[in-house]
């Protein structure tokens, strides 16, 4: 079947006892057991059936079957956030002595939590340029836990060569984790490009409208330890589980994630083209466009569509702040990927913290707003930028 159909169709792991097609929320946390021997079997994984709802629960088993079956992954893990993820499926294959190696082009928390988190606990960050191969595998030896990538960077916009990173790491036995947030899964595969991890925060595009927190897991089975820990003991001991009530909401925003991701990112092209031509932007950052410098590479990993973000720099930080103030219909807030168009000024909110300094190394400008590209009439969007501007 085709992958819209997938989204919508994969059957439950039990009949419901009442024949509903959407799978009910099971609002509980214990679950009752024919036998103390089914209970015991339950608790020690010797057979599939939900035993506390910290570690499992129904409503959550269908969220992570259908993601399963979408992405032809051998395990799917669903977390409470997009950085609960992360966190998790770093801390499978962290030790101390070890090092990651990754980009400092990356979500101003990943970053925080790979240079500052993990160094505390003896795990040290190797921020490489990912877009030179020589330098990713110089930096990889003995001690390298993970690669760890973001597909396509937030906000810098920069995108990787996957499989040629893939192919470093998998020589030396080190396995790629890619956060895939910025393009569904429905649109590639990240597999078949030699990633074995991918984390992705659902708040985004699944949620279908910025309605709930959530963050998968999705292993492709090449390191079946880190699973192993993931399940077994991460996700008992830190209790980092997502809720029925967020799967529900996620499950129903995957069976719309197709057409609502398509009209996206078809706004998000119309919009980066009409913006080129617009005199007071002084440059216009978008993937899809024809003329970005990874325009090849992302259509040869991702196919024809390239996500819903897009940048523009204006004259000054002070120029940034009076565009935002001055819009009317597009959203000033923070998240991506809803139904809503939002903008953001990153340097002074996402990476406020970080000093001017790391600001230029991560190529995170003052003069840059990030736009994370609704389902809006095109049209409006653009009225609405041309009268900020």
């Amino acid at each position: 079947m085709k992958k819209q159909t997938i989204a919508i169709d994969t059957p439950y792991v039990r009949p419901d006892a009442y024949g509903a097609l959407a799978m009910p929320v099971y609002n509980n946390v214990a679950f009752e057991f024919d036998d103390v021997s089914q209970m015991a079997d339950a608790f020690c994984n010797r057979i599939k059936a939900p035993d506390y709802a910290r570690m499992e629960n129904p409503t959550v088993t269908n969220f992570e079957l259908r993601v399963k079956a979408l992405t032809g992954a051998a395990h799917v893990t669903a977390f409470n956030s997009g950085m609960a993820a992360i966190s998790n499926a770093l801390m499978a294959v962290v030790s101390q002595g070890k090092n990651i190696v990754s980009s400092k082009h990356l979500f101003g928390n990943t970053l925080a939590l790979i240079s500052n988190t993990f160094l505390r606990f003896g795990v040290k960050p190797r921020l490489r340029d990912l877009l030179n191969i020589e330098d990713v595998e110089e930096a990889i030896d003995e001690q390298t836990c993970c690669v760890f990538l973001e597909i396509v960077t937030n906000p810098q916009l920069e995108v990787a060569d996957i499989k040629a990173i893939a192919e470093v790491a998998h020589r030396k036995n080190v396995p790629v984790i890619a956060d895939s947030t910025v393009i569904p899964f429905t649109e590639t595969s990240l597999n078949e490009l030699g990633v074995d991890i991918e984390v992705v925060s659902s708040t985004k595009y699944i949620s279908g409208g910025g309605t709930s927190l959530g963050g998968l897991v999705i292993d492709y089975g090449g390191y079946p330890s880190i699973n192993q820990r993931l399940k077994y003991e991460l996700l008992v001991n830190l209790g980092a589980y997502m809720t029925p009530q967020v799967a529900y909401l996620q499950t129903l925003g995957l069976e719309t994630l197709d057409v609502r991701y398509q009209r996206q990112a078809a706004n998000a092209l119309w919009l980066a083209e009409a913006l080129k031509n617009v005199n007071d932007i002084r440059s216009v950052n978008y993937v899809g466009l024809s003329d970005n410098p990874f325009y090849e590479l992302s259509q040869r990993q991702f196919g024809p569509t390239a996500g819903a973000m897009l940048t523009i720099d204006l004259e000054s930080k002070e120029h940034c702040f009076r565009f935002l103030n001055r819009l009317r219909l597009i959203h000033r807030a923070t998240n991506l990927f809803d139904n809503r168009t939002l903008a953001i000024h990153p340097a002074s909110t996402i990476f406020g913290f970080f000093p001017q300094r790391q600001l230029d190394q991560m190529d995170v400008r003052q003069t840059t707003i990030r736009f994370s590209v609704g389902l809006e009439a095109h049209e409006d969007l653009l009225n609405d930028i041309l009268q900020a501007l």
